[in-house]
């Protein structure tokens, strides 16, 4: 990385007194990445960017159904680094998953995707109304492929206080956001995009692990149809510490799977895959119950 580009990098990072990464930072650092890649890996035409940040969405209080007994195998194992600091470290049995995940993941089909069609996505998760209380929301998303048209997002509030109904709102471009086409041109070296992730997160915490690792999680939703960079994500995630097997996990919707959790308190994230087939469900966070590729806005996957 020049100077520049180190430069540009370092005003992303919040100054020494933030403690913990937001929602908002964690999208700006996304959209340097991608910018990095992007200038490596030219595409054959130029892409805008166009995607609005989705519903910034409300940690459970309880994440899991975990047995207390087990709470201490569930613990992440700290080591001492050389500047004194505990650092997790790595748990055999996450990175074993890990690549049975990208296994699978890699042998998908890849659908063919063309530039006028829209990435259609279905999320299920809780909306923190502050005093008020939480909403329990689905949202569809239509984001044009190549961000160069207006998408769409449908909101259904199922419970709440903001009382049941469904809001439409059109989704502009986003230059802070991450088209189809650009997670598309991501490296599928595992190792090249270990290196950028770690680089575009130095700095950030609540630890370095956990911001890249929060890095991938964000970008995991929009890999499900491009199996190659989705395997690629977790076998990038595979050489991050602290991330550990959660046996009986629950995605927002609560459904049950398979979990690999990173991180401790209010910070601790979980991902959910099906535990059978290890299809990426989501997280404990927002769970993802339906990806696919329509021709128009308004319009579902068939089948």
């Amino acid at each position: 990385m020049n100077p520049t580009e180190r430069q540009e990098l370092a005003e992303l990072l919040p100054s020494p007194g933030t403690p913990v990464l937001s929602s908002d930072r964690m999208t700006l650092m996304e959209a340097h990445l991608m910018q990095e890649i992007t200038r490596e890996a030219p595409t054959s035409g130029p892409v805008d960017v166009g995607r609005v940040a989705p519903r910034r969405l409300r940690r459970a209080a309880v994440l899991l159904a975990v047995p207390v007994a087990a709470a201490a195998v569930l613990t992440t194992v700290l080591t001492v680094g050389g500047d004194g600091s505990a650092r997790p470290a790595t748990d055999s049995e996450a990175v074993a998953l890990l690549d049975r995940i990208a296994t699978v993941t890699a042998a998908k089909h890849t659908p063919a995707i063309r530039d006028d069609q829209y990435v259609y996505t279905l999320i299920q998760g809780t909306d923190d109304l502050t005093d008020k209380g939480l909403d329990t929301f689905r949202r569809a998303d239509w984001h044009a492929v190549d961000g160069r048209r207006d998408g769409l997002a449908r909101t259904t509030v199922l419970s709440g206080p903001s009382g049941k109904g469904t809001t439409d709102m059109r989704i502009q471009a986003d230059p802070n956001a991450t088209t189809h086409r650009e997670l598309e041109a991501l490296p599928t070296d595992p190792g090249a995009l270990y290196d950028k992730v770690w680089s575009a997160t130095e700095g950030q915490g609540p630890t370095h692990e956990e911001a890249a690792l929060e890095m991938i999680g964000g970008m995991l939703e929009g890999a499900t149809l491009l199996p190659d960079v989705g395997a690629t994500l977790y076998r990038a995630a595979a050489r991050i510490p602290g991330i550990t097997v959660v046996d009986d996990a629950k995605d927002a919707s609560g459904r049950s799977g398979v979990g690999l959790a990173f991180g401790d308190g209010e910070d601790r994230r979980v991902w959910v895959f099906e535990a059978k087939h290890l299809a990426y469900l989501g997280s404990d966070d927002v769970a993802l119950l339906d990806v696919g590729v329509v021709d128009r806005v308004g319009q579902k996957p068939a089948g």
